[in-house]
């Protein structure tokens, strides 16, 4: 990045640059364009970033992100109570939302079991997980945890938690629906929904 820069441009554009998929150039055109907005636009803007984490709390039932807590969804008595979805991360659970077919409890993991990253079964949310289904309401577990290496190394782990501590659940994954290497965030609803509905039992 060009000395040359103005401090607090340079700044902004080093800060932008450390975003996923954001480069120094595309940071760059982000912080020039950010320049052109309307100074009450970019103030806004400024104060939304800064009162992020302050606004936003984990959600005490499923472990996503939410205003308050429980979030809406584990909030809603119409939902069933007796299923419980674990996705990897809360952007799952979004896109499940979105497509509006699938009415149970959830639970964000809050990642994979991914060696290469050194993330092992310690940095998962199990113990979340375990008072869900300590109330012994839960019949079945879904795991919608995607076809990567890491999901299918985290799945085989917890079906064999489940397997010693809860045999009576009923334990299914996402139906192969799903190509190879795919992570559900990224999936479109309707590839979602035939995953759902054709579930398989592990």
């Amino acid at each position: 990045m060009s000395s040359r820069l103005p401090v607090p441009l340079r700044e902004l554009v080093a800060q932008l640059g450390k975003l996923p998929g954001l480069g120094p150039k595309s940071a760059m055109r982000i912080a020039m364009q950010l320049l052109k907005w309307p100074e009450n636009d970019t103030r806004s803007l400024g104060a939304s970033i800064s009162s992020l984490r302050d606004n936003l709390c984990i959600c005490e039932l499923c472990g996503g992100l939410a205003a308050a807590t429980p979030c809406p969804v584990c909030a809603d008595p119409q939902r069933s109570v007796d299923v419980i979805c674990i996705v990897p991360e809360w952007d799952s659970m979004l896109a499940l939302e979105e497509g509006a077919f699938y009415h149970g409890q959830y639970l964000v993991l809050g990642g994979l079991i991914d060696p290469m990253d050194r993330r092992d079964s310690q940095s998962l949310d199990l113990e979340r997980l375990e008072r869900r289904l300590a109330q012994g309401v839960i019949a079945e577990v879904i795991l919608a945890l995607g076809s990567t290496l890491a999901a299918e190394n985290t799945a085989s782990f917890i079906r064999q938690m489940l397997a010693k501590k809860y045999p009576q659940l009923r334990v299914s994954r996402l139906a192969q629906g799903l190509p190879l290497g795919a992570e559900v965030k990224f999936m479109d609803k309707e590839t979602l929904r035939q995953s759902l509905k054709y579930r398989q039992s592990l």
